[in-house]
């Protein structure tokens, strides 16, 4: 059976994951030089030798990053080709697309230049290099989501629908939680077969909406907005907490009623931070935990049926986790940030 064959490559890519040890080796590093040569000792060489022509420290970096992941991406895809579960594996890829457009449009919000706003997008999804060099090139937010219109992108729908809304609130986040919850709701749609593998992604999808709207609520809750305004960003089809859950939490008052509210779910971790954590000035601990928890919930489908996708959608969740965390470690090198400070930031599972 093919599928056999797709979990033995995958079983292959797997072996050449960073673990732990590489990162505390990486964080060690005095500079971004010595990070840099570690790095030409794995997989991520010929990213490094490419970006190196052009580039130099977190630039050559970053860059490396971006060309591995995609070629990486690139051959998980050819796997799969025209096969039953290749839908799969798109729809986990397609988050990138969300991402890209989310920052192309964060650019065009604040006039950032081209190029930085080209040195932060990552060409994984259905998006390629050449179609997002274009989404730059437009002057605006509202030329960025003509042209997706303009090629008939399915993106374009649910930003077209809100941008007046934007438009009137000067308020970027709108247009962003309309894509999300496009994506997500997309997605399902396509999952909504018995199959095993339609099953397995199905439930990673559906923890992480409970991830994104527990995010936003607790955002909303810091930032006293209302909850019959904040009520419009939640996305249904979430797997522990549906519509009535979500807005007890929306209206719990505070960030500490929102965490007690949470004892009785899959996300009681919260409830368990350390009560110095708990105030309502911040919120990044708990958004470090629940990035940890959806991290931790993918990687477990490495240990799922051998004869279903799982261990794809799998590798992806472990290989941008990988990513992030170099990224996390030489961004944070950069800025001479102390190796205790650096590791609080990494997120291991």
């Amino acid at each position: 059976m093919y599928i056999e064959y797709v979990n033995a490559r995958v079983r292959g890519m797997k072996r050449h994951l960073m673990d732990r040890e590489f990162f505390e080796r990486l964080m060690k590093k005095p500079d971004i030089d010595a990070i840099i040569t570690e790095l030409e000792k794995t997989s991520y060489h010929d990213g490094i030798e490419k970006a190196s022509i052009q580039s130099s420290g977190l630039a050559l970096i970053d860059q490396a990053l971006r060309h591995h992941l995609v070629q990486t991406y690139r051959l998980l895809l050819s796997l799969v080709m025209n096969e039953q579960f290749e839908r799969h594996v798109r729809i986990f890829l397609e988050k990138w697309d969300i991402q890209n457009i989310k920052t192309i449009m964060r650019g065009k919000n604040i006039n950032a230049p081209a190029d930085e706003i080209l040195a932060c997008l990552v060409p994984a999804g259905q998006l390629d290099e050449v179609t997002l060099l274009e989404l730059v090139r437009q002057p605006d937010v509202r030329g960025v989501i003509d042209l997706l219109a303009t090629w008939g992108s399915d993106y374009a729908r649910p930003l077209t629908e809100r941008f007046g809304k934007y438009a009137e609130k000067k308020d970027l986040a709108i247009l962003e939680y309309a894509l999300d919850r496009f994506y997500y709701e997309r997605a399902l749609r396509l999952l909504g077969g018995r199959s095993v593998d339609d099953r397995k992604a199905r439930d990673l999808l559906t923890t992480e909406i409970d991830v994104v709207n527990i995010k936003s609520i607790l955002r909303l809750i810091r930032d006293g907005v209302k909850p019959e305004d904040g009520k419009n960003v939640l996305i249904e089809g979430g797997k522990a907490l549906d519509m009535p859950a979500l807005l007890d939490l929306l209206n719990s008052g505070s960030i500490r009623a929102a965490r007690s509210a949470l004892r009785d779910t899959p996300y009681s971790f919260l409830s368990a931070l350390p009560e110095k954590k708990a105030g309502n000035e911040t919120i990044s601990e708990y958004e470090k935990e629940l990035d940890r928890y959806i991290i931790d919930q993918g990687i477990q489908m490495f240990k799922g049926d051998p004869l279903s996708i799982a261990g794809a959608i799998a590798y992806i969740v472990a290989k941008n986790n990988e990513i992030a965390n170099i990224r996390i470690i030489s961004h944070c090198k950069g800025a001479y940030l102390p190796e205790e400070e650096i590791r609080e930031e990494v997120l291991y599972v």
